[in-house]
């Protein structure tokens, strides 16, 4: 257990003490009493859950001073001191005596758990300054003091008030904001496009949230999540739509395709000739309330803060016009449209029919768009049109070129744990509009028609890069980008692989905006519950400078990249660079990696076949070939693949960005695909693939609000022999890049590079780094299973892994 803290600003005790008295915890000149008088009133404002004096009293009385005094009694002869102050307030933050901490000495456990503390603490300046910092200080749920103060109804007392502007406390704002009176409406914004081309404008709902406080004249920001997930999904039909992975690749034809040619011989595309409803009259009352849906607990966390939260799910979802166009530009404008609304560029309606319109009044035209995923996804596209009002975009695990997410290197590639999905499937899965049954019959032979033709130009045939997939590739896009971004990424998240936030951080380096960059050794998970890290401390103070202008200084405290180490529990570090400033070369034997060429001049090689009953069986359990493939004691699939490994480290070295495999390789197939898995091997204990949880529930992010499970990575107890670092895969034919297609003879040794995912992973003493080359990838690549042979010339291959001490 360990606390790390990136969202604490250094703050002057005069700041300290007009801070306090801000949230009604010091009063006007209670800064001239003596520390022990102060002190118990302090203590009597942190018990706001009882109501009378004596029973904060008899609360105060339970808290222990030192082994022998309880603190009551203490303070009755004894000037309050340090070790006091902090046995006390290890206390308050839920540390357990002898479990956690000692009585004796506080300092020692606080030291452990990086907790920050004062060594002095005797006039009532110091006392003020360490109680500031006590309120900021995390509890054993990682939630700093003052939030659990805020779950007991600290601030409550502000309900009563017509608050129009947040209570910002260290930066970030506070939970004044009565969440039993919370806002809930519906709109339908009118977006610039007709996906559904029936001469229409796409209507597109869009669900509000806002504090009562809009109601007398505050004027809120908004968190805007787009999730076409949110209003349901079509599980059984896409499933049905899966596509047979069981196939072989095949040859391609060679071409000499370039990006301009793909982007020039662009068709011309279908435009709808729709105009703009004329509106009938406005309004300020919305006419829909929502229904209930799931909501991203972060979102709800800044709900009770002062921030309103919008979610949409865009064309072709439930309530909404047109059809999902899986990350196209018409996904990628209906989301702009929404922030364009908010900040009164374009109008929204009360309902579908009465083209009543209605602004966003309470709006202070300031966006941020939040989530993971597609959500993420739809955030970082909608960035990319510059839309004015978009201050921020925190995006997780997001797609930055659709190409990524379900091909590479000219393959076909399933993401992560869905093999046969691609992006006709998704479409349909989030096509939610089609429940909406009545209207769905009049819209199903065109929906038909549109989901086909997205089937057929996603190219399963060839895994080329085309105009499809440079529809939906961001990246080309991002000089347009003029808001601040935080992007955050797990490091072993093989759904949305990492190579989609590397390729995003690169290419953001010349965009005069904030970048900040957090990755975590997770998979695609969100992290705002973790024990270990104050994100949700880190995004309100990041979303208070975007959205309400506060000089917190939040670009210079929230690190550039901020990582998780692999290594150890609870331990977050930072750092500059992502990508390692040079590559170690190293030379294959013919089973070693070496520093040194040996000139072995050996060819060795592996076949992509295996029997059928042994093919059946990782067929149905692709989790047992996960091991398997990279288990160096396992013989099961030694002729399917080559191993090297290096020599055992002598001190721990880190893993920064891509790595290349150079290899003179050759299939005896006129096609064929190479794998490459790098692996962390040496006896270890490490962290489990998912977060354990702490506590169900654990986590409540406001007074009588919604509650969020406390999880963190921990170490598995029994240790394992390795550990998947990162990989790749290329189509032998798409040598040069992913569009064009070079000639595969039979037998010929070719050079190829391969360069794998982006890693930031240590390496531990003792340990070795595995290259495993193979074929056929069951988890992710199509599974042909034929008879090919390729080979290796290891003279002419080598390995460049970006190694930093």
């Amino acid at each position: 257990m360990k606390f790390n803290q990136f969202s604490k600003v250094p703050t002057s005790y005069e700041q300290k003490l007009n801070e306090l008295r801000k949230i009604k915890f010091i009063n006007l000149k209670e800064d001239k009493l003596e520390p022990n008088q102060l002190y118990l009133r302090l203590l009597e404002r942190y018990f706001c859950n009882f109501s009378t004096v004596e029973a904060k009293r008899t609360a105060i009385s339970n808290l222990a001073a030192n082994t022998e005094t309880d603190l009551l009694t203490y303070l009755e002869k004894n000037q309050i001191n340090s070790t006091v102050f902090y046995n006390v307030g290890m206390q308050l933050l839920g540390f357990e005596n002898e479990v956690d901490f000692a009585l004796d000495n506080p300092f020692e456990a606080m030291t452990k758990f990086n907790l920050p503390f004062t060594e002095k603490i005797n006039t009532t300046a110091e006392l003020i300054s360490s109680w500031y910092d006590l309120l900021c200080t995390p509890t054993k749920k990682g939630q700093v003091l003052l939030d659990k103060l805020a779950n007991f109804g600290f601030f409550t007392p502000f309900y009563t008030e017509k608050i129009t502007e947040p209570l910002i406390f260290n930066g970030k704002a506070q939970p004044i904001f009565d969440t039993n009176k919370l806002i809930h409406e519906v709109v339908y914004v009118e977006s610039e496009v007709d996906s559904d081309y029936d001469g229409k404008l796409d209507l597109i709902k869009v669900i509000i949230t806002r504090p009562q406080a809009t109601e007398y004249g505050m004027k809120t920001p908004t968190i805007f999540t787009a999730s076409p997930y949110y209003l349901g999904t079509n599980d059984a039909s896409a499933d049905k739509l899966m596509h047979n992975v069981n196939k072989a690749i095949s040859h391609k034809i060679p071409t000499n395709v370039t990006l301009e040619d793909l982007r020039k011989n662009d068709v011309q595309e279908k435009h709808s000739t729709a105009k703009k409803r004329t509106i009938s009259k406005y309004t300020k009352q919305a006419q829909e309330k929502w229904e209930h849906l799931y909501t991203c607990s972060f979102n709800d966390y800044m709900l009770a803060r002062g921030f309103s939260v919008v979610y949409s799910g865009g064309i072709g979802t439930l309530d909404s016009d047109g059809f999902r166009t899986c990350g196209d530009k018409n996904e990628t404008l209906c989301s702009k449209d929404v922030v364009e609304w908010l900040t009164d560029d374009r109008v929204a309606f009360t309902d579908r029919t009465s083209n009543i319109a209605i602004k966003a009044w309470w709006s202070n035209k300031k966006v941020a768009m939040t989530g993971k995923s597609y959500l993420g996804t739809l955030a970082t596209a909608t960035a990319t049109t510059g839309v004015k009002g978009l201050k921020t975009i925190i995006s997780e695990a997001a797609i930055s070129s659709w190409y990524d997410y379900y091909r590479e290197g000219g393959l076909v590639l399933s993401p992560g744990g869905y093999p046969g999905e691609d992006a006709d499937i998704l479409t349909e899965e989030c096509f939610s509009r089609k429940k909406n049954l009545g209207e769905f019959l009049k819209i199903k032979q065109s929906y038909a028609k549109a989901l086909k033709q997205i089937a057929h130009d996603q190219d399963r045939e060839t895994g080329n890069y085309n105009k499809f997939w440079d529809d939906r590739n961001y990246l080309k896009d991002v000089k347009n980008i003029n808001c601040d971004i935080v992007m955050v990424h797990g490091l072993n998240d093989w759904n949305v692989k990492i190579k989609n936030v590397f390729n995003l951080f690169n290419a953001l380096k010349s965009q005069k905006i904030t970048k900040k960059l957090i990755l975590h050794q997770g998979q695609h998970i969100y992290i705002n519950n973790f024990q270990s890290i104050d994100f949700n401390e880190m995004m309100n103070l990041w979303l208070c400078n975007k959205l309400y202008d506060i000089d917190n200084k939040a670009d210079q405290i929230i690190p550039d990249i901020l990582v998780q180490d692999n290594t150890k529990e609870s331990t977050w570090k930072t750092y500059k660079t992502w990508q390692a400033a040079s590559f170690k070369k190293m030379y294959f034997d013919k089973q070693n990696l070496f520093s040194s060429p040996l000139h072995t001049k050996s060819i060795v090689k592996f076949k992509d076949y295996l029997p059928e009953e042994k093919f059946n069986y990782y067929n149905q359990n692709v989790n047992a070939w996960k091991k398997d493939i990279i288990n160096v004691n396992s013989d099961t699939l030694k002729d399917n693949r080559l191993v090297f490994t290096t020599e055992k480290f002598k001190k721990p070295i880190l893993l920064k960005g891509v790595a290349k495999i150079k290899l003179n390789i050759s299939s005896s197939l006129d096609h064929g695909l190479i794998s490459v898995k790098l692996v962390d091997l040496g006896k270890e204990k490490r962290l489990n693939a998912s977060p354990t949880v702490l506590e169900r529930k654990g986590l409540d992010l406001g007074y009588h609000w919604v509650e969020d499970d406390l999880v963190e990575s921990k170490l598995n107890k029994t240790e394992s022999d390795y550990k998947l670092i990162t990989q790749a895969h290329l189509n032998l034919q798409n040598r040069h890049n992913n569009y064009s297609v070079d000639e595969l003879e039979p037998n010929k040794l070719y050079d190829v590079t391969i360069e794998t995912q982006p890693m930031f992973h240590k390496v531990l003493q003792g340990h070795q780094i595995g290259v495993f080359i193979y074929a056929t990838d069951m988890e992710m690549t199509l599974r042909g299973n034929e008879e090919n042979i390729y080979k290796v010339n290891l003279d002419k291959s080598s390995c460049y892994l970006p190694f930093e001490d």
